[in-house]
């Protein structure tokens, strides 16, 4: 099999002409009176890389194994191309692994109590196969980007870049859910709580990638709400919260999941909050107990979308929020999630 990897090179980046009109009219026909100039126009390109397709899980690890810590995985393009074009990253090789096989499955596995999603199932195929069972997951995958983001965009890859702002790590820290990362030495598997380390980086090594995420398939009585304030659609979360709960009867909580986007360098899965819900009935009182925990996990940076101090309060009400919207679930409510603006 040839691995010789194709090389992109920068110096044959294409460059394309407009007429511009100071004043008036337009670049085919100008006002008389009006001089038009051209411009050359230099399009965003990014700079000079190796590119192979990997055909197999292992000749992606050896190729990742071989290139070093330099190298990046391309799966569906939809993070990775934008950062290339604006050069804030510059590998030195890009090895595409969105053609491996066997890697796009969304499966249910009963006797393991799973559901086993493949590393390149895209935000869409997911959305629309958990819709009825995990209607949380079907939230956070409806206000992924916009529709060409979720055709594209894969699970695996967006758990990998590890965007604070990311839809999935709260979902995944939410449901409990494990990521199975595969290597040299083999596959282990990692929960979600643990895979995240900082804002963009993860436990992954630098020769290995994700295959599978697991998820539990929940029991009787489960229901789950994820919100997401946003400025406008599409964009990166204000703030996101993905509530997971086990209901017995109207409101009595078994068992809670809890966790936090865009509200720190990472992913922030909440424990003070699901114990203070889990055993109880859900008033009003232990709501705010779980409420308090939220609140004070919460440590998000002030940037363009606010201050720390508002985000932290927008935590806080997705989180009331959530909860209300899970339990009307479980009694048989139609009730909307996802998108808050």
């Amino acid at each position: 099999m040839d691995t010789a990897p194709t090389r992109f090179d920068s110096r044959g980046a294409v460059r394309y002409q407009r007429r511009v009109v100071r004043a008036g009219g337009s670049a085919a026909n100008p006002d008389p009176g009006h001089k038009a100039r051209s411009e050359v126009v230099h399009t965003m390109y990014p700079a000079a890389f190796d590119y192979t397709v990997a055909e197999t899980v292992d000749q992606a690890i050896e190729l990742l194994r071989s290139s070093g810590e330099d190298a990046k995985l391309l799966s569906g393009g939809q993070s990775l191309v934008p950062l290339l074009k604006l050069r804030l990253v510059q590998p030195s090789h890009v090895i595409d692994i969105g053609r491996l096989p066997g890697l796009s499955h969304v499966l249910e596995d009963p006797s393991a109590g799973l559901l086993r999603l493949g590393a390149l199932a895209t935000h869409a195929q997911v959305g629309a196969a958990v819709r009825e069972k995990l209607p949380l997951m079907a939230e956070a995958a409806g206000v992924i980007g916009d529709a060409q983001v979720r055709g594209w965009g894969t699970l695996g890859g967006a758990l990998a870049e590890a965007d604070p702002a990311g839809d999935w790590g709260p979902v995944a820290q939410a449901l409990e859910a494990k990521v199975a990362c595969t290597g040299p030495a083999g596959t282990r598997v990692v929960d979600a709580a643990s895979f995240f380390v900082d804002a963009y980086t993860t436990v992954l090594a630098d020769d290995e990638l994700i295959t599978e995420i697991q998820v539990p398939l929940p029991p009787p009585g489960s229901a789950g709400a994820y919100l997401k304030m946003e400025r406008r659609a599409g964009d990166f979360a204000v703030a996101s919260v993905a509530v997971q709960l086990e209901v017995d009867g109207d409101s009595r909580c078994r068992r809670a999941g809890v966790a936090l986007g865009a509200a720190g360098l990472t992913p922030i899965k909440v424990p003070g909050a699901e114990e203070a819900l889990s055993g109880q009935d859900v008033t009003p009182d232990v709501v705010d107990a779980a409420y308090g925990h939220v609140v004070e996990a919460a440590n998000p940076l002030a940037d363009v979308r606010g201050s720390g101090d508002y985000k932290r309060a927008v935590c806080g009400a997705l989180f009331r929020r959530a909860v209300d919207i899970a339990l009307r679930r479980h009694r048989g409510e139609d009730v909307k999630g996802g998108h808050v603006r």
